[in-house]
């Protein structure tokens, strides 16, 4: 099975950017769509962006479209999100997440098999 890990999290003010990282290990890459989704304290978990395993497309919340962009580098092993004009909304415990049905960018948070530990968002405003 794969390992997730997410870096790159931290604090930055409102209408800044942050760029997160998960690192993958253990199998490759290429066969997992990789998903990032957050959860903010008292809430559920939720989705933010998909891309699967081609990069031929992505998804993403309403809430976040044309302001994040999922990419991945198969050959590094690594998904990104880069996170552009953040809101305190913002603010929440992001999760890189692996669904094994590659060819799938699901936008549902139970689809998703594999999850790493989580690095904190915290928007100030």
């Amino acid at each position: 099975q794969v390992q997730l890990v997410e870096s790159g999290g931290g604090l930055v003010q409102a209408g800044g950017s942050l760029r997160l990282s998960c690192a993958a290990s253990g199998r490759a890459l290429s066969l997992y769509t990789m998903g990032w989704h957050r959860q903010a304290p008292g809430q559920e978990r939720e989705f933010v962006a998909a891309v699967p395993w081609d990069a031929a497309r992505t998804r993403y919340a309403d809430s976040v479209k044309g302001r994040f962009t999922i990419s991945r580098d198969n050959a590094k092993n690594t998904v990104y999100l880069q996170m552009n004009k953040l809101k305190p909304d913002d603010a929440a415990v992001y999760y890189c997440a692996a669904d094994g049905r590659n060819w799938i960018a699901s936008m549902d948070t139970h689809d998703y098999d594999y999850w790493g530990q989580g690095t904190q968002v915290t928007v100030s405003s």
